[in-house]
């Protein structure tokens, strides 16, 4: 079992490597040659010009003023200095509340660990119960509850401090959705126009056999909403033409390369391969293949978007429907349509950089289906990815070591080695397991048909939090294997399950302990470094850069990656939750986590990460909800200890605990939830009736009418491209169109009731 030696070799070790990082990267930052690599947002937002433009050359690639090199932790006082309404104006306020989930863990942590060390580490530390026994312990046990003796009144203690530590974290909580749902509200009223304002997403449209989608979707909002209904856009299954564009892209990017190698070295024109990823076939000039290659797509491409616009079946039963205001498209988004609550559903629309347009293609029918499947899938991913973390696990220890190896033993009992391991290899080990894990997970929300990013990164975040709760969590502090543990599970009492885990717990506090320095420490310090990103930076810049506007696409600022970053938040906000009355010793290693997160991820939004859509921190009602739950599992393991303790009094009082959080947690729900699901009526006619006074001649349907264009018809290039509407932008529509044989008596005329084909038609009024 490790020792505090042990914890502090691995403490020194992560220490050492998260300061190399920052040292490595204070040097980095200030090379003009990296400059692009380690601003890039300011260059993104044309506010930063390239120091490589003047100077010596020496100068334009090495840094030459050493004084700069004296000032290697000036970006940490420097992230630090930007206030926080500045920086919503600068990255947006899914940033700006993303940063607040690290100060939410300082402002819950700080205040819980005083109090923990001043009260609850006496209490433990002064009992003698360990070292009366015959049981294997270290210093480490002696600082926690197992150091306290069966039926102690001292289990009084930690009963009322988990009362204590309960009632301030959901009072921080509480304060915190207040402020997030007033600044989402302050920052939807001050916004600037965008099209998702207006706009919602109306999908299950019905069949109807006289009228396409795009002329029924018209009457029907002319009908039922005939004072605010603007204009519409109907939703293309454009899949198959967006894999040939991508694939025209990539062809591109290879003639790119291999014409400008022959520019510098004209002495020799470079070959190909036809064959598969050019490893045999034909040897053929590069230039001349992908010239044709790209001849090909570009005409293949062509009749693609021909066939799109003209197929009927390429049409879905679902559009993007634009208002003449706000109000009226908040009424919408928020009311029933029809009788038939499965048909007409409509939603807010995402804004058109969030749009994931490919599931925009998958019948909504079929969703259901999707997410069963998906479902299931992610059940057994989770349970049986068990068994590789839990032998693998079992290899990251002394004792499984020299069993398997046993030719290692004098080299693993030197008390150096032996701390590396103990107090480092376990947690290393968890960290590359879970490398790929999130792009498995992105893989099965897409299947489920999610259609705007946003909610693809929330539904992956949740999926990836629920893997760490039962693999890292529960899985690390369960011994033996997985089907051992799973079919115990099976066979005893739900009400024996808290107590299994909850007499585990505290053995495994070494373990959370190095993994919070690798993953905490030593991986926050590795994100600054970007080395990724460094590296392919300047082999693009070497390779394939002629010219500034090539530069500019080398650079990979990146973006937040809320579907790993916010679960990897709330594992620590489990562990400080579950061990902050068990074993305090933690709660330092999570405030540091929260501390330099914090200063990191904010040097990061200010200078690096570009995000890829604004959805007004619409994810923190996941936020707290899983904090909430991370409390009632700490109690209820709590709960499950005790009960082994044979704290017969206190134990029950324990229940009002968890009754008390999840009231809590309604309550805020019902308080608060409204402004991150809801768009208040008050605030858009508000909004609409300062537009209209500031601008009383905007041409809002011009503002509107190709937001929601899937992007392969707007393409730089002119292979794909539809025309817009020639008619005036500001005609409003008379008539109520309709074509249906049904309603041939309808006074009312359809204007789509003329010569057109029903094809074109569809095109027409797609884009109208």
């Amino acid at each position: 079992m490790a020792s505090i030696g042990d914890i502090g070799v691995g403490a020194a070790i992560n220490i050492l490597s998260a300061f190399a990082f920052f040292l490595v990267f204070a040097l980095l930052r200030i090379q003009p040659v990296n400059d692009r690599v380690y601003f890039p947002k300011w260059y993104i937002k044309g506010l930063r010009g390239s120091p490589m433009s003047s100077g010596a050359l020496v100068g334009r690639i090495v840094n030459l003023d050493f004084r700069s090199y004296l000032k290697f932790l000036n970006w940490m006082v420097a992230a630090l200095r930007m206030p926080e309404p500045e920086l919503i104006d600068h990255a947006g306020l899914d940033s700006a509340v993303y940063l607040r989930i690290y100060l939410l863990g300082l402002k819950i942590f700080v205040p819980i660990a005083c109090l923990a060390f001043t009260i609850m580490v006496p209490v433990n530390w002064t009992n003698g119960t360990l070292e009366r026994s015959s049981l294997n312990y270290s210093n480490i046990d002696k600082l926690s509850i197992s150091n306290i003796p069966i039926g102690s009144s001292r289990f009084w203690t930690h009963l009322v401090m988990a009362y204590v530590f309960t009632f301030w974290t959901c009072y921080i909580l509480r304060k915190e959705y207040e402020i997030v749902a007033s600044m989402r509200l302050h920052f939807l009223a001050s916004e600037n126009r965008r099209p998702d304002q207006y706009t919602v997403i109306v999908r299950n449209v019905p069949p109807d056999p006289d009228e396409s989608v795009s002329e029924l979707v018209e009457h029907f909002f002319l009908v039922n909403h005939p004072d605010h209904y603007l204009t519409h856009q109907i939703v293309y299954d454009a899949n198959k033409l967006s894999k040939l564009v991508e694939e025209k892209k990539k062809m591109r990017n290879w003639l790119d390369f291999y014409q400008l190698k022959y520019s510098r070295s004209q002495s020799k024109r470079a070959t190909v391969k036809t064959g598969f990823l050019g490893l045999w076939g034909d040897q053929v000039d590069a230039i001349n293949y992908y010239s044709s290659k790209i001849e090909i797509l570009s005409k293949e491409i062509s009749l693609e978007a021909d066939k799109t616009v003209n197929d009927p079946k390429s049409v879905m039963p679902a559009a993007f429907v634009s208002f003449k205001s706000r109000w009226g498209a908040a009424v919408c988004a928020q009311t029933q349509q029809s009788r038939n609550p499965t048909i007409w559903l409509t939603e807010w629309a995402p804004e058109p950089r969030d749009v994931y347009w490919d599931n925009l293609a998958i019948p909504f029918v079929s969703l259901a289906i999707r997410r069963l499947i998906a479902g299931v899938a992610f059940f057994f991913l989770t349970f049986f990815f068990m068994i590789p973390i839990a032998f693998v696990q079992s290899l990251a220890n002394i004792e499984s070591i020299e069993k398997t190896a046993p030719f290692l033993r004098p080299i693993i009992e030197l008390k150096f080695i032996k701390s590396v391991i103990q107090g480092f290899l376990p947690g290393i080990v968890l960290k590359i397991f879970l490398i790929f894990l999130p792009s498995i997970l992105m893989i099965m929300s897409k299947f489920e048909g999610f259609i705007s990013r946003s909610s693809l990164e929330r539904r992956s975040a949740s999926k990836y939090y629920i893997f760490l709760f039962v693999n890292v969590f529960l899985g690390s502090i369960i011994t033996g294997t997985a089907f051992q543990q799973l079919n115990k599970f099976l066979h005893q009492s739900a009400n024996d399950i808290p107590k299994t885990i909850g007499v585990s717990i505290p053995m495994k506090a070494t373990f959370f302990i190095t993994f919070i320095m690798v993953d905490g420490w030593a991986g926050i310090a590795a994100e600054i470094l970007r080395l990724r990103p460094l590296i392919i930076y300047h082999l693009r810049n070497f390779f394939l850069v002629k010219t500034e506007k090539d530069r500019e696409e080398a650079m990979d600022p990146g973006t937040l990656e809320f579907n790993t970053g916010e679960p990897r938040i709330q594992l620590y906000f489990l562990l400080g939750l579950v061990y902050a009355v068990v074993t305090p010793l933690l709660l330092p290693f999570i405030v540091t986590f929260f501390g330099l997160a914090y200063i990191v991820y904010r040097h990061q939004i200010i200078n690096v990460y570009n995000q890829e859509y604004e959805s007004a921190a619409a994810f923190w009602p996941d936020v707290h909800g899983r904090i909430i739950a991370a409390l009632v599992v700490s109690q209820l393991l709590l709960m499950g200890l005790l009960s082994t303790k044979e704290a017969a009094q206190s134990t029950p009082l324990l229940i009002a605990l968890p009754i008390l959080t999840i009231w809590f947690h309604r309550f805020c729900k019902g308080r608060y939830e409204p402004a991150f699901v809801r768009y208040p009526l008050q605030e858009a006619m508000m909004k609409d009736t300062l537009e209209r006074a500031r601008e009383p001649n905007l041409n809002l349907k011009g503002f509107l009418q190709n937001a929601y264009v899937h992007p392969v018809f707007k393409h730089d290039e002119d292979d794909v491209e539809i025309e817009a509407d020639s008619e005036d932008w500001q005609q409003e529509p008379a008539l109520v169109p309709t074509k249906r044989q049904s309603r041939r008596n309808t006074p009312l005329q359809s204007k789509h009731s003329g010569p057109l084909s029903s094809s074109h038609s569809e095109v027409d009024g797609g884009v109208s």
